[in-house]
């Protein structure tokens, strides 16, 4: 494994080569995950068996998960997972369920009352990949929420595996969760068909959960056709890692490792103050702990081969090019943490000391790890309790409070030449039928 290159002091030029994610943008990509789309579109079950035949290598004939299926996968699932579970459940939830406020009526003047309601959207969809890693901690990060602001409607699809089977901690978490709905589709073929319906699989209003990259375009299209939305764009995973002398480099090196395991395109960079002679025990960790990993190997030291060490002389320097970056996940290892954490201004979700690692984050400490990657933590926010809900605002205005307005009103629309608006108004105060 080659050791990850040093940037000191780096000028303007390489820093805009630090912020550049490193994933491949295909168009060709865009054409396949396009025709896949409609073909779903157009011919439903049959197009989405038909694919799962060729891309997942196996012929599935009932496409929806049974109950029969759901008490099989309860009695296989261990007492210490299902422990496990639970744990990440209860504090997943309670910070989940303290985001929920209750808004106020509000007298904005003499007769004119306005306030806004949250309803949880009707119809959600959630993807969690499956095969040799499920993904059963995003169906609780999702799961909870949705549940918590009483979405009515959620299904959710996973890709089966070679004998067509769901992988058992999936559908467990699942009904632990209160999701029954389940289908053994994956890849675009279940986005496209969460987005138009099949002959089994219902159509939603708005589609959660990751995926690789023929995932991630599909729901990008779909959600740029205006027929559903989804959660937030998403990419390859990424950690920014903040350290000075305080920083263990044990444990640095270990939060490098463990966030590179995700994908060989995860975006991976250290931004310190310290010196070579630190960097270099940062640099025999990673050999060291490479060295006893046994899983996902190739895909960590791929994924090393692209990641970044990067030396200010201050600070400062270090949030500054932070800030730029946005990264998803932002661990600061400094002596006074909080104090740097105030200066975060983009970034999806921020870890403080060196006992707070990413991997907490991801599965129990009850934040949640569905986080905006590439740079869009400038615009987006995580999943949260308002993922799930849309605001619609009410008024109630007397005939006093129409009148307090009406002048204000009037010229207003006068102004933009919206004469009917105007009478709208003015038929009211003078009585007028």
């Amino acid at each position: 494994m080659d050791m990850i290159p040093v940037y000191i002091n780096p000028t303007d030029k390489i820093c805009n080569f630090i912020l550049n994610r490193s994933f491949k943008k295909d168009n060709q990509l865009t054409d396949l995950v396009a025709s896949i789309i409609d073909n779903v579109k157009n011919y439903g079950d049959t197009a989405v068996k038909n694919y799962t035949i060729k891309y997942d290598h196996v012929n599935i004939t009932d496409i929806q998960i049974t109950e029969d299926d759901l008490q099989k996968a309860n009695m296989i699932i261990s007492n210490s997972l299902k422990k496990s579970i639970k744990i990440a459940y209860e504090n997943i939830k309670l910070f989940h369920k303290n985001q929920i406020h209750k808004e106020s009526k509000i007298e904005i003047l003499p007769g004119v009352f306005c306030w806004r309601k949250s309803i949880p959207i009707e119809k959600i969809g959630f993807y969690i990949p499956g095969g040799s890693a499920p993904l059963l901690s995003t169906v609780l990060m999702l799961g909870i929420p949705a549940k918590l602001v009483g979405c009515k409607n959620i299904i959710l699809c996973t890709p089966p595996n070679k004998n067509g089977k769901i992988h058992p901690s999936i559908l467990y978490t699942a009904q632990y969760v209160g999701i029954t709905k389940i289908y053994k589709v994956g890849g675009v073929q279940a986005i496209a068909a969460m987005t138009y319906g099949t002959e089994s699989i219902p159509s939603v209003y708005k589609i959660f959960g990751p995926g690789n990259s023929y995932v991630t375009k599909a729901k990008q299209i779909v959600s740029q056709k205006g027929i559903v939305s989804i959660d937030i764009p998403a990419g390859p995973s990424e950690v920014v890692i903040m350290a000075d002398e305080k920083a263990n480099p044990k444990y640095v090196a270990a939060d490098l490792l463990s966030q590179s395991e995700h994908d060989p395109e995860s975006y991976t960079l250290l931004v310190t103050i310290n010196n070579k002679f630190w960097i270099e025990k940062v640099q025999k960790e990673l050999k060291k702990q490479f060295f006893h990993i046994l899983e996902k190997k190739n895909i960590i030291e791929k994924s090393l081969k692209k990641s970044k060490i990067v030396i200010f002389s201050s600070l400062e320097k270090c949030m500054n090019l932070i800030n730029k970056i946005a990264p998803e996940h932002l661990i600061i290892n400094c002596k006074d943490s909080f104090f740097w954490s105030k200066k975060v201004i983009n970034a999806g979700s921020v870890f403080l000391g060196n006992y707070s690692p990413v991997s907490i984050g991801d599965y129990a400490s009850g934040t949640n790890h569905v986080l905006p990657t590439d740079g869009h933590a400038k615009s987006y926010s995580g999943l949260s309790i308002d993922s799930f809900i849309k605001k619609i605002t009410f008024q109630k205005i007397s005939k006093e409070g129409l009148k307090n307005l009406s002048e204000c009103v009037n010229i207003l629309s006068s102004e933009e030449g919206l004469i009917a608006h105007k009478k709208s108004i003015n038929i009211r105060l003078k009585n007028e039928f």
